[in-house]
């Protein structure tokens, strides 16, 4: 063989190579590979480096391994006065924090995200107006212990107190936590038996605590004990483990999970930097599963109080194929005083995400209603009045409710936000040149004239004065009285012909030049074209003429 021959044969092999190769999609977050060209993972303490892999991902070993102590959180973070005050106190809500977990936080930096979710401090013990323990009145609602039946179709059944990790804003911290507060099999027994008896429940939500956090065993037999009843239709699972333990979602489990389908679970990510490699492997087991998965994030200072933050986090929730599904404003709950946000600030990221992002991607914002009246959204129809210091809502009922606002509030830091600082540009969508006066109906977005900032190379259609003036305005600030042109075939621009000036150059010379655009067109077989607001009114029933081809 020659030369020629050769290399010949050898691309024809390497195309047989890459032919028998499956093909692999990286932008999928659950096929990312890391440095080594194995599955990516996230970083680990210095202290658990030495821990064999297989050790590592069992879930068993994370729960048995999670940290409590001072000296053990001491081990693995550099820990504030402040921090160190709320690890001695006594009296806290409970400390424990999978290996996993912590060792996403930032040892030297005080204000990382996942460290203030999980690491006490001293301003726990703080009370503030309208604190509560039980802020959603759900023991008021509890026909037997752990269910509670807020709403006419579906109950929130509380299956265990017990998390993988424990949030310092707890809804339940007055049951959470606590060993002695645990349900067990009778009392799993007695719900079910009331759902029996109960046949306007169609759906029901398990909670805790966190229900995957239970022996398989105990949580398929609760499944199994739902799925038995006819008239429960949906069951839901509210879970944090998949974020603080991700290890725990392997193929047993989803095999387990399958077999009661229709299943939903939602999750609780606060904050871009939760959403690991191990994190989308986990997702991704569950979605094939055939589980929806959507998110409920809790709006929290110093955490996620910023539209930058929260537009990051549902990117990468929707990539990752989780729906975001609420946006929380932090409960009256003791120990959460300093995590509270007011109400404006929920709705400044609301604003900052509707329009600016995909539909599908932007949760509903929801002040669940001290007292027991359920979740409300932030909107019109529910939100009643809102002043400076109290919300009043509105629940689907009728039920009137109010939502106390904090008395401080620090503001989100924006010049030590990363996120903040590297702002996704949105050229043209910045701001607006203000609304006009006279008769114009409509608000240009500022820069809108710069259509290459949006990576155009022609200008953009709406930057035709005739589309910014609706049927029938007339002249506005002279572009109504330019002339009524007819296009000969094939003629360049300049050689267009005037059809009546003199009758376009006033609304109510419109329908003249109409008439006569149309009797030219009729007779030569000429294309019109309309002034702004000169197009003619169409014939009822009839669309415009440009809306056949301006229909996004």
């Amino acid at each position: 063989m020659d030369a020629q021959e050769i290399k010949a044969a050898a691309h024809q092999a390497a195309v047989a190579t890459a032919a028998d190769e499956p093909w692999v999609n990286r932008r999928d977050p659950a096929q990312a590979l890391g440095p080594d060209g194995r599955p990516a993972v996230s970083r680990r303490a210095p202290i658990w480096q030495d821990v064999p892999d297989e050790k590592w991902n069992d879930w068993r070993w994370q729960l048995s391994n999670r940290v409590n102590t001072l000296e053990e959180v001491g081990a693995v973070l550099n820990l504030t006065a402040e921090e160190r005050d709320g690890l001695s106190e006594t009296d806290k809500f409970r400390v424990d924090i999978t290996p996993y977990f912590i060792s996403l936080i930032d040892p030297d930096d005080p204000n990382d995200p996942i460290r203030r979710q999980v690491i006490p401090v001293g301003r726990e013990r703080d009370a503030f107006t309208a604190m509560m323990e039980d802020s959603l009145a759900e023991d008021r609602h509890s026909p037997v212990p752990g269910l509670v039946h807020r709403y006419p179709d579906r109950v929130l059944m509380l299956v265990t107190t017990q998390c993988a990790s424990y949030c310092r804003y707890c809804t339940r911290s007055r049951i959470v936590g606590d060993p002695t507060q645990n349900f067990n099999s009778r009392e799993h027994e007695a719900q079910l038996d009331y759902l029996r008896r109960t046949p306007q429940v169609r759906d029901v939500l398990i909670s805790g605590g966190d229900g995957l956090t239970l022996a398989p065993k105990l949580f398929e037999k609760i499944l199994r004990g739902l799925r038995e009843i006819p008239h429960i239709e949906i069951i839901r699972i509210g879970s944090r483990v998949p974020v603080f333990l991700p290890q725990r979602i392997d193929d047993e489990l989803c095999s387990m999970l399958e077999k009661y389908h229709p299943l939903w679970i939602n999750l609780h990510f606060n904050h871009p930097n939760e959403i690991t490699p191990e994190v989308s492997r986990a997702v991704d087991k569950l979605t094939k599963a055939g589980l929806p998965v959507g998110n409920q994030s809790v709006l929290l200072a110093g955490v996620n109080d910023c539209v930058h933050i929260q537009r990051a986090l549902v990117h990468r929730l929707v990539e990752n194929r989780i729906r975001p599904y609420y946006l929380y404003q932090c409960d009256l709950v003791e120990g959460s005083g300093h995590f509270r946000t007011p109400v404006g600030k929920g709705l400044e990221i609301m604003e900052g995400l509707r329009g600016h992002t995909s539909g599908y991607a932007v949760p509903t914002y929801v002040i669940d209603a001290p007292g027991g009246g359920g979740k409300i959204p932030v909107m019109p129809n529910y939100l009643i009045s809102y002043s400076d210091h109290k919300v009043v809502l509105r629940n689907y009922e009728g039920y009137i409710t109010t939502y106390e606002e904090p008395e401080t509030y620090q503001r989100h830091d924006q010049a030590a936000c990363q996120y903040c600082q590297h702002e996704r540009p949105e050229p043209g969508q910045s701001g607006v040149l203000g609304l006009l006066e006279g008769e114009r109906m409509w608000i240009e977005p500022a820069g809108f004239e710069n259509t290459h900032l949006r990576g155009n190379t022609e200008a953009h259609r709406l930057q035709d004065p005739s589309k910014w003036v609706p049927f029938g305005v007339g002249a506005i600030e002279g572009k109504a009285g330019a002339s009524l042109r007819v296009l000969e075939p094939g003629a360049p621009d300049d050689s267009l012909g005037a059809v009546d000036r003199a009758a376009t150059e006033t609304n109510a010379g419109i329908a003249e030049a109409g008439d006569l655009a149309t009797a030219a067109e009729q007779r030569n077989g000429r294309k019109p074209t309309y002034g702004p607001g000169q197009e003619p009114r169409p014939r009822d029933g009839e669309p415009t003429a440009s809306a056949h081809g301006e229909l996004l």
